[in-house]
């Protein structure tokens, strides 16, 4: 086994469950998601030779299992940006939760499940949503302001 192979083949032992929780968010089941990731990694490993290596692997397996996940829900030739629509897998178990992450656009919501979901460094995110990091971490704290905005009259103290 090559050294890439062994490199695919770490980081899906490691990050296999964030992809998958990630991924859910896009196809809207845990099943559909884990296959999206076992499809999008195998894929992965049969081009490993095409990842250039000037950029994070994770990211490169990201975009790789993100168009499986996408031609799982039918959707196999368009832009991220027409199809991205992440939501909660189990919204009625997080109602407050989901109601503020629709307020979201989906682009800013897919930024945010892939920190909080799939793990991902401002870096990763970057390179698999094509952003810089700077861009990354101003989404975040939109993202964060608009949620804390959303969620705190629930909580406030009367």
């Amino acid at each position: 086994m090559d050294e890439r192979a062994r490199a695919i083949e770490e980081l899906y032992r490691e990050r296999y469950v964030g992809f998958r929780n990630a991924l859910a968010t896009v196809t809207g089941s845990y099943e559909s998601a884990r296959d999206a990731v076992q499809e999008g990694f195998a894929r992965a490993l049969a081009s490993r030779r095409q990842f250039r290596g000037d950029g994070s692997l994770a990211a490169w397996v990201w975009q790789i299992a993100f168009r499986a996940a996408l031609e799982a829900r039918g959707v196999p030739e368009a832009s991220i940006d027409d199809v991205l629509d992440p939501q909660l897998v189990a919204p009625e178990r997080h109602p407050s939760l989901t109601a503020a992450l629709a307020t979201l656009s989906p682009r800013r919501r897919l930024i945010v499940f892939l920190r909080y979901f799939a793990d991902f460094s401002y870096a990763d995110i970057a390179t698999a949503c094509d952003v810089s990091e700077g861009t990354v971490a101003a989404t975040l704290a939109q993202a964060h302001q608009a949620l804390a905005e959303t969620l705190e009259p629930e909580g406030a103290l009367q």
